[in-house]
């Protein structure tokens, strides 16, 4: 048989051609690395990606030892599990961070997962690719990125994609978006937000629900940070009126209990979100969603959920804001201490994140530079957010507080 000697041409998903070269935290992690390796010696702090650094707290760590005796036994072992998740946690989502709050919100409306990210990546599965999708500027990277990546965002047009409506949050609007005079089908809304630290009031919130509302729209609403409001501000979107027939809400462990090594998170799918397909037929998200994660998720381990169960206990929450007040705390002093040295600071009250105005005549990535070579300080250059991140940087209040009082010390030290 004669062999062909023409080479096949494997297609490739041409849309990740039209990435960033880098993503914008393995860049910072190339970056730091590189100058670790020249510089053995230093004490880097860092401020950067938004990791927490306190363990995770003592009942949380009795329910995961219970569960993995559970498994070690024949009697209690679990295997594969529900793909939306066990009862017993989605029971305790829907009574305490719903139901006890006033808000209506089924345990077969919550999807538990590994995560907020996987999901605010995947959910775009139950759209089309022609949908104008609005996204904040500056904004978490994972929004964007993702549907370039599935081609949703279209082809590249005028420094963005013909499918994506930017949404300039700045100092000028108090970061807060203004409600467009066009249509967009897919609004992405982070509050409290990623990166700038700053919320939504309750009036803001209900202006775009009334536009979703009005215009056919889908808000998918990061709720990932509610747990560090301190005020009136609305911790769900659910809390505004009409919000179940035009959002979904995502929401994540990582920051609330310190699970960013133990991933788990979940969705919620109100079933009352009714969207058209290319047919004119009607579909209903909620099972759509069902069917997407049935197919391609396997659900989250039965320790990591026994884990997350025990926060809703009234020692678990007890330890739970134990830790969240340590970061409030480093929040705190965080913005005193730059704002004495005479930055102008946003966020870090409801939120873990500093949103930085950067010296006059600098860069986002030059001022990181700057901070990383000059006080080994690792940041979030603001421009990695987006363009209208530009003359800010990002800094987290997720480590010690000994970091953290060192870290400002060594920023005033080079003013």
């Amino acid at each position: 048989m004669k062999q062909n000697t023409t080479q096949n041409m494997i297609k490739a998903n041409y849309n990740f051609k039209q990435l960033s070269q880098n993503y914008l935290f393995a860049e910072i992690a190339r970056r730091v690395a590189q100058y670790k390796g020249n510089n053995p010696e230093k004490h880097v702090i860092s401020l950067g990606i938004g990791d927490v650094t306190r363990p995770l707290v003592p009942e949380v760590i009795k329910a995961m030892h219970k569960a993995v005796d559970d498994e070690a036994n024949a009697t209690t072992f679990h295997g594969y599990g529900p793909e939306q998740g066990y009862d017993f946690l989605r029971d305790k989502i829907s009574d305490f961070d719903y139901k006890q709050h006033g808000i209506d919100i089924e345990p077969d409306e919550i999807f538990v997962s590994d995560g907020a990210k996987s999901d605010t990546g995947n959910i775009i599965d139950l759209f089309g690719d022609d949908n104008v999708i609005g996204l904040t500027d500056p904004v978490y990277p994972v929004y964007m990125d993702s549907n370039v990546m599935s081609g949703h965002a279209g082809k590249p047009f005028n420094g963005t994609h013909e499918h994506i409506v930017s949404l300039p949050c700045t100092e000028a609007n108090g970061f807060a978006p203004e409600i467009p005079d066009r249509t967009l089908d897919l609004i992405y809304l982070c509050y409290p937000n990623n990166p700038t630290g700053t919320t939504l009031t309750k009036m803001q919130l209900t202006a775009w629900v009334n536009y979703a509302l009005a215009n056919g729209s889908l808000i998918l609403f990061d709720a990932a940070y509610e747990a560090f409001i301190t005020d009136d501000t609305p911790h769900s979107i659910y809390e505004i009126e009409g919000a179940k027939k035009c959002a979904i809400e995502f929401r994540s462990y990582s920051k609330t209990a310190g699970f960013t090594g133990v991933r788990l998170g979940y969705t919620v799918v109100p079933k009352d979100i009714i969207v058209k397909d290319n047919g004119a037929g009607e579909l209903e998200l909620n099972q759509m969603w069902r069917r997407r994660q049935t197919t391609k998720f396997n659900g989250a381990s039965y320790i990591s959920q026994r884990g997350a169960e025990a926060i809703y206990s009234p020692q678990g929450r007890a330890e739970v804001e134990a830790n969240i007040n340590y970061y409030h705390k480093n929040a705190s002093l965080m913005k005193q201490s730059l704002e004495e040295s005479g930055f102008t600071v946003f966020g870090g009250v409801c939120s873990p994140y500093l949103w930085v105005k950067i010296p006059e005549g600098e860069t986002s990535w030059s001022f990181f530079d700057k901070l990383l070579n000059k006080a080994a300080l690792v940041t979030t250059p603001g421009v990695g957010f987006g363009p209208s991140g530009e003359g800010f940087i990002r800094l987290t209040a997720f480590g010690s507080h000994d970091d953290a009082l060192e870290a400002m010390q060594r920023i005033k030290s080079i003013l």
